[in-house]
């Protein structure tokens, strides 16, 4: 595991499922973290989480540019950052108002929170930025096409973000997790036909968990991926493969 003593971190949507992995792994590894998360009943689940002690816990809307700039002013310095705050609104598929709600969450909640922190990230002198992609920034979605089109727009943001911020010394990238088990995708995974559809195409022959992201995130943010900027890294047991 990449050694973060000293560094700060911040990992929205950090009280969650791989976002709360991802946290962890950063606290293990020796990083100050923060860990953002929107709801009182998640946000006080994981403050009496042994595994979340000394780890700040603080609530963020990260569709609201208000409460990302002043979590911005209240943040001294940051090394780290990664957005793994999200939803998969599908209620109404192709209605334009699911379609602005995914955006304005998964893609400008992404670029609020970027654009918020890049002035720490600098003066850091060698920031990184790890976004949060879908394996639906590569494929369609007849079901959820307003949550692909979102997770699309976040792969193609990072590589633009990465093009354009390398002056800056801020490396930016994204992983792309396959069908992992978390609060958000437990009706998918509780529905038999389903889940096994998902199991015989993937090669690993099984759903992901939240801890197979953490490895990937560490890696993009550590000084072992210096020469790393701008890759869309799939974390799917081989989904995308076929």
């Amino acid at each position: 595991m990449p050694d973060f003593t000293g560094k700060s971190v911040l990992v929205t949507g950090g009280t969650g499922g791989i976002g709360g992995a991802v946290a962890t792994a950063f606290a293990k590894a020796g990083a100050a973290v923060i860990a953002t998360g929107w709801g009182a009943a998640e946000l006080d689940a994981r403050r009496s989480d042994p595994d979340f002690a000394g780890i700040e816990i603080r609530e963020l809307d990260v569709g609201s540019d208000a409460d990302v700039e002043a979590l911005a002013r209240q943040t001294a310095k940051l090394d780290v950052l990664v957005n793994c705050a999200g939803i998969s609104a599908r209620d109404k598929p192709f209605d334009i108002a699911t379609f602005q709600r995914n955006y304005d969450i998964n893609m400008l909640g992404t670029l609020r929170t970027c654009n918020a922190f890049l002035p720490h990230l600098e003066a850091s002198g060698a920031g990184a930025i790890v976004n949060t992609a879908s394996m639906m920034s590569f494929l369609g979605s007849g079901t959820s096409p307003a949550y692909a089109a979102a997770k699309g727009a976040v792969a193609q943001a990072t590589k633009s973000m990465a093009i354009a911020w390398a002056p800056k010394k801020v490396r930016v990238n994204a992983v792309a997790p396959g069908w992992i088990r978390t609060p958000m995708s437990a009706a998918a995974v509780h529905e038999p036909s389903f889940s096994d559809r998902v199991v015989a195409r993937t090669p690993m022959g099984d759903w992901g968990e939240p801890h197979h992201l953490a490895g990937p995130v560490l890696f993009l943010a550590s000084p072992a991926a210096a020469w790393v900027t701008g890759i869309i890294l799939p974390v799917d047991g081989g989904y995308l493969a076929y």
